[in-house]
């Protein structure tokens, strides 16, 4: 029940806030002007033959829209606990009979329940298409969305453990931002290791693995990365809380 009525909380903090319908009206936006451009793209390349929906336009469209999370997800995460800082109520909070884990666990699945609004409602675009052309491909369709899921999973948890960090939302978008870019480009510098470093560093990178899941494919190592990437960021997050909770008993 704790967590359920943290879980409401914010989730009516939410809907009532202008900056979130800004925020879900220009990722719509975006979202669908790189469907339209990919299945334009997708057009163009099957006339001549040699190409096919689920590498010319699934894979294409996942790829961007992966693109279009790392900018957006900072965006619904930088308040989750920021804001409570600046205004002084994870004081107020952490004075009733409620874990920091309830806390973290109403925060982190009302962020979950909003992406996977927002995700949602990209599915409508295939609807359309699957309505005129008829259904194909709905096997890589599946396994895209769960990259996507994971993917979105992932980011939220470390969006909320940078939100944790500090009291300004602007300084905890930025850092989860900046953190997205790091893992974005982890491989992409062949000259800044060797190869042997590189295959190592590979292992960490989200934006690596998600690719097989654009693909159609899905392989038990990487759910397991995914999980335990989101494990690792809610324990920080959960470490960082307590050490928050002790530095306000002592005061």
């Amino acid at each position: 029940m704790k967590i359920y009525a943290i879980f409401t909380k914010e989730i009516r903090s939410y809907f009532v806030s202008p900056t979130f319908y800004v925020v879900l009206t220009t990722f719509l936006v975006l979202s669908n002007y790189f469907f339209y451009t990919d299945l334009v793209f997708y057009h163009w390349m099957n006339i001549k033959g040699n190409s096919n929906p689920i590498e010319a336009l699934f894979s294409f469209y996942f790829n961007d829209l992966r693109f279009i999370l790392m900018l957006f997800v900072p965006l619904i995460t930088m308040r989750l606990l920021a804001e409570e800082k600046k205004l002084g109520t994870f004081e107020l909070i952490a004075t009733y009979p409620v874990r920091d884990g309830e806390i973290l666990a109403g925060k982190y699945l009302s962020c979950l329940a909003v992406f996977i609004l927002m995700i949602a409602a990209t599915f409508l675009n295939f609807l359309l298409l699957f309505f005129w052309w008829g259904f194909f491909g709905l096997q890589a369709l599946l396994a895209g969305y769960l990259g996507i899921f994971l993917l979105g999973c992932s980011l939220i948890s470390c969006g909320i453990f940078i939100s944790s960090l500090t009291e300004n939302q602007a300084v905890a978008a930025m850092g989860t931002l900046g953190i997205f870019v790091l893992f974005w480009f982890l491989t992409w510098n062949e000259m800044m290791a060797s190869e042997a470093v590189l295959k190592v560093m590979v292992r960490f990178s989200l934006f690596d693995r998600i690719e097989y899941f654009f693909k159609g494919v899905i392989e038990s190592k990487d759910v397991a990365f995914f999980t335990l990437f989101i494990f690792f960021f809610l324990m920080m997050t959960v470490l960082s809380l307590k050490a928050r909770s002790i530095w306000v008993s002592k005061k």
